[in-house]
């Protein structure tokens, strides 16, 4: 820490202990005072100028009758700015200022001074008056610190918060199902079952698929059972019969289809049963899982099934017929619209052949703010969509327009939605309230909250605190927070992916720090030239008083 001779605040001059007291021997002897200011180039915080000065005073300087006055002055280009007045006296001095012995000792002063923009280029100097009995006289001001460090005052409170996600699927998948039974023994396709309603309206999405290029089918099963009764060996041959005969049913209804199943022959359907069973109303129902539960042979199962013969004759009208099928599973992917149709489609004032999620979409992808607004609205009035609401919300965030923002947000269903509480956070951030803002953010706890109380922590000059929270944040906020704990190296990562001129010289400021002084010209001469608003900007920082 540099060590200033300075006379100042001690001030503090006493003179030599031979009765010869006097405010120019206090003046004279002021060399011998010694001062030291933390830190030694002044830092901006918050918009406030944080300072600490330590005055030393050796034995016999301070005369028990001397009083002394120092002010701290911030001077800058255009204006100066005064800090508190601090007041000393000497032990014979009947008044309430701090006393300093004749024997020597320390004081700390700890103040702060508010930033305006012309103090980019500044000094911190002291300025005295010594008054000794009924004379007083001005000291000579000294300068302590010079220069001020604005890099930690360059964060954003734009804030981080996120519109909700649409919903809107560019392709889905849709899975049709369709069943056919067969009779005891039997793997005959009944006509009766091909006419059933499952069966039609199967064939009807069928033909749909034919006709629909948006349409495409991924996947088709044919499974088939036999009910677990009659044997084993019995019941898997007739399975497979009924794959055969469920194969050639395909067959017919999908001509015009370009799909090849696969096709799987169950045996007996144990697992089917047991569901069943559980589905069902019988009585003994919960008698007949544990005897499923009890024995692994499928035989041993259906012949303990069958001892209990009235259990056995409710199986055999309610749950066993339902297990003689063959299931038809066709999995579909649709592809909706692309975007650019959804904007088409807007276009045409065709809104009403698409969802809440489209419509959404339509919002999301549109370029222009008012029509932006206009499709928010429209998904907030049609669908009374909360998330078309929210993002209204939003949009007027992204505007600056923070009291309409808090309306709509007001306007909506869940209050702790941890979107909402950060969205208000971010109002407040940008107000400048940052207590209140704290509290929303650690209210919701979502991940764009935790980045936001690391701006809170910039703005409170909790850099380490900053750091942490806005870890992977990958922008100049998180490089200040780094720079301003002395990680350059990840400052630099923070910014590897930011190519903004605000990046640009934020790795500038690393540069120059590291020393690397012609990386650091090159970086700010690029940071210029993307805006050269931040010429002028560099030249009065003190980052850059080496180039």
């Amino acid at each position: 820490m540099k060590i200033y001779k300075i006379m100042a605040v001690a001030a503090l001059l006493a003179l030599a202990a031979c009765n010869k007291n006097s405010v120019q021997q206090m003046a004279d002897a002021s060399s011998k005072v010694g001062v030291s200011c933390v830190p030694e180039v002044l830092t901006v915080i918050n918009n406030e100028i944080p300072i600490s000065i330590t005055v030393d005073y050796p034995a016999g300087y301070f005369a028990p009758e001397s009083k002394l006055a120092v002010t701290p002055v911030i001077v800058y280009e255009g204006g100066e700015a005064a800090g508190p007045v601090f007041c000393y006296q000497g032990s014979a001095v009947r008044e309430n200022n701090k006393e300093i012995s004749s024997d020597g000792g320390s004081v700390v002063e700890s103040f702060t001074i508010p930033y305006v923009d012309g103090m980019k280029k500044c000094y911190l100097e002291l300025r005295s008056k010594a008054t000794y009995k009924d004379k007083s006289i001005v000291l000579p001001s000294r300068k302590v610190a010079d220069g001020v460090i604005l890099t930690g005052n360059g964060f954003s409170t734009k804030g981080y918060f996120d519109y909700k996600e649409d919903g809107y699927q560019h392709t889905t998948v849709k899975t049709s199902e369709a069943q056919i039974h067969y009779d005891v023994n039997s793997s005959t396709v009944k006509n009766s079952e091909l006419a059933a309603d499952s069966f039609k309206n199967y064939k009807a999405e069928l033909a749909e698929l034919a006709e629909n290029d948006r349409a495409k089918i991924k996947d088709v099963k044919i499974i088939s059972y036999a009910s677990p009764e009659g044997g084993e060996e019995r019941n898997n041959k007739l399975s497979n019969e009924r794959s055969s005969a469920a194969k050639k049913a395909w067959d017919a209804v999908s001509k015009d289809l370009d799909a090849t199943p696969d096709v799987k022959s169950v045996g007996q359907d144990w697992e089917g049963f047991q569901e069943a069973v559980a589905k069902s109303d019988i009585e003994d129902k919960d008698l007949i899982l544990r005897v499923l539960s009890m024995y692994n042979d499928p035989e041993v199962r259906e012949s303990e099934i069958r001892n209990m013969s009235q259990i056995f004759t409710e199986l055999k009208k309610e749950v066993l017929p339902e297990l003689r099928r063959s299931r038809f599973v066709t999995e579909v992917e649709y592809e909706n619209y692309t975007d650019a149709e959804l904007q088409h489609l807007a276009d045409r004032k065709l809104l009403y052949l698409v969802d809440e999620s489209a419509v959404l979409r339509i919002a999301a992808t549109s370029e222009d703010p008012e029509r932006k607004e206009l499709f928010y609205r429209a998904a907030a009035e049609r669908f009374n969509s909360q998330v078309g609401k929210y993002d209204l919300a939003i949009l007027k965030l992204d505007q600056d327009k923070h009291a309409v923002t808090e309306m709509y947000l007001e306007q909506l269903k869940d209050q702790n939605d941890p979107d909402v509480l950060n969205a208000l956070g971010v109002v407040e951030l940008r107000r400048g309230n940052y207590d209140k803002a704290a509290e929303f953010f650690e209210k919701s706890g979502n991940p764009s909250s935790v980045k936001n109380l690391g701006i809170v922590a910039l703005a409170k000059g909790d850099y380490t605190a900053a750091a942490d929270k806005l870890k992977g944040a990958g922008d100049v906020n998180e490089a200040i927070a780094n720079i301003m704990c002395g990680e350059l190296e990840a400052a630099e990562k923070a910014l590897k992916n930011d190519e903004s001129a605000q990046a640009d010289y934020y790795r500038a400021i690393v540069a120059a720090r590291k020393g690397k002084l012609k990386d650091a010209k090159k970086l700010l001469d690029q940071a210029c030239e993307k805006d050269p608003s931040l010429r002028e900007k560099a030249l009065k920082d003190i980052e850059f008083v080496a180039l």
